[in-house]
């Protein structure tokens, strides 16, 4: 049987992987474990959720089996994962709880927990949580009568979020005009609002969630819309979040993506002059490009290198002491201000650098060269994903790609923490070249392991 918990915690299609029977032996093995067994009072745990359709019916289904163990929860309805967070450490909770599966299409959904300080949890803790559930929650029966837990709803809380942010960030923002996708996601309101109450001029787009939209042909993960009308607009930036807001990509006024390698890259370089870059110090995965690496040394930064995921990255930090990391992708963490990604803080410090050095993003981003990388997703199943190696046929095409293009570039090939997916990236020179050994090694991967 394969892990429950995933890079970023339990995944699957709601109703079918993730069922609600799951989700309720989730919550209550969430409550057990998290809870403390020595508390006197009730443990409570804050449960936040995208805008996906399947998020109602999962935070009942898990919010009845932490109450039937005799926790309260403090529900906050739809909002970004970094909020959650935050609140979980602001509220006192014992843990908080995320429904979502972040970039991922609609039909997905996720449970993924923090514990009171706002961390996601440690692999031991995940495995004494899973052990639970597939023991089938059977060894004990839960309180009845004044022992049951209840539920709160805290209709403050986008609010909460939105204050913390600006008081973290007081930008000046008059002047700047922002295109802003939303992805349909949880940070439709918090985001756009927070950018509007600091005085820039946004042009929000696709920020009207319905349930099913959520990442639909937008979001960090689609930009040519975004791309498209930043140069319409004649605006300074524009800036794409996923679909639980604990991404950011960018884009510049002349339509040009900025990745998360790039973002780090600015902000990383600037808090660096500032002297507020703890240690000369950035926590990095294995996909960051290569131009990332040449940058750092040429101004004296530190890299630390982990495997692909969030969580492996914060684990680095908080190892070393490091105060910013993140990956590619647009998930970046400012760790002194937040334990998580959080895509409105990278926005804010962003626009603080802009602000500040009064240069467009275009310029900024000319700190680094991104050397030509080339991503394709080879599509397999979930249970067969980690064993793509297993077999003679890919083993042998990789080691032939690895061999060509040794000394002027890379390849990497790796499972998706989160997709039913095999990526493979190939680094060199050549764009159309990476891109036709990328595709091929894609598709041999999906004819073998069909």
């Amino acid at each position: 049987m394969s892990r429950l918990f995933g890079t970023d915690g339990v995944r699957g299609v709601a109703n079918h992987e993730l069922t609600l029977d799951l989700a309720v032996k989730i919550g209550r093995a969430g409550a057990r474990v998290l809870a403390g067994k020595e508390k006197t009072e009730k443990p409570v745990l804050v449960v936040g959720c995208d805008t996906r359709i399947s998020g109602d019916m999962l935070a009942c289904a898990l919010m009845a089996g932490i109450c039937c163990e005799g926790a309260d929860v403090i529900y906050v309805g739809v909002l970004p994962t970094p909020a959650v967070a935050y609140l979980t450490r602001e509220y006192r909770a014992d843990a908080g709880v995320v429904i979502s599966a972040s970039h991922n299409p609609m039909e997905f959904n996720g449970i993924k927990f923090f514990d009171g300080n706002g961390f996601k949890l440690p692999d031991a803790m995940e495995d004494e949580m899973e052990a639970l559930i597939c023991d089938g929650m059977a060894d004990t029966q839960g309180p009845a009568g004044t022992g049951i837990g209840h539920i709160i709803h805290r209709t403050d809380a986008a609010e909460a979020y939105i204050s913390h942010s600006m008081e973290l960030m007081p930008l000046d923002l008059k002047g700047l005009k922002l295109v802003v996708d939303c992805a349909e996601g949880a940070g439709s309101f918090t985001n756009v609002e927070t950018l509007r109450r600091l005085g820039a001029e946004v042009v929000a787009i696709h920020n009207h969630p319905d349930g099913t939209n959520i990442n639909f042909h937008c979001g960090s993960t689609h930009m040519e819309e975004l791309q498209a009308r930043v140069v319409e607009e004649g605006a300074d930036l524009g800036l794409a979040f996923d679909g639980d807001a604990d991404r950011m990509l960018a884009v510049d006024e002349n339509g040009q993506c900025v990745d998360g390698d790039q973002i780090m890259a600015i902000v990383g370089t600037y808090l660096q002059e500032k002297g507020r870059l703890a240690q000369d110090t950035i926590v990095v995965t294995v996909m960051t490009n290569l131009g990332f690496t040449l940058m750092a040394q040429e101004k004296g930064i530190h890299l630390e290198c982990t495997k692909v995921g969030d969580r492996y990255v914060l684990e680095k930090m908080r190892e070393i002491g490091g105060t910013l990391g993140g990956e590619q992708s647009g998930h970046v963490i400012f760790l002194d201000e937040n334990t998580t990604g959080d895509g409105l803080l990278s926005a804010l410090h962003l626009l603080q650098v802009i602000v500040d050095k009064k240069q467009k993003l275009s310029e900024l981003a000319h700190i680094m060269t991104v050397l030509p990388q080339a991503l394709v997703n080879a599509r397999v199943s979930n249970a067969r994903k980690n064993n793509y190696a297993d077999y003679p046929e890919i083993a042998a095409a990789i080691e032939k790609l690895e061999k060509k293009f040794s000394g002027e570039g890379r390849v990497l090939i790796r499972p998706s923490g989160t997709e039913p997916l095999v990526r493979v990236m190939i680094e060199g020179k050549d764009q159309r070249e990476i891109e036709k050994e990328a595709v091929g090694l894609a598709g041999l991967i999906e004819r073998v392991m069909a």
